[in-house]
């Protein structure tokens, strides 16, 4: 193999190396972002859930709730 098609070759396989490797750092930062997402709506929803808990409380103890 000539001196041009070796360097060539390596550079593709360089280039073949770094995309794998950025794709990796893609597959990451998307889990984590799904993550992050999904901690936040469950946050939301214990948020809201205790607040219509209140809600009802009051309701009970004023006697609004029939």
């Amino acid at each position: 193999m000539s001196d041009t098609n070796k360097n060539a070759f390596q550079a593709g396989q360089a280039a073949g190396k770094a995309e794998e490797k950025s794709n990796v750092l893609l597959d990451k930062a998307k889990d984590a972002a799904n993550a992050a997402g999904a901690s936040a709506q469950q946050a939301g929803k214990n948020i809201s859930d205790a607040a219509a808990g209140g809600v009802n409380f009051v309701k009970d103890k004023t006697g609004m709730n029939k």
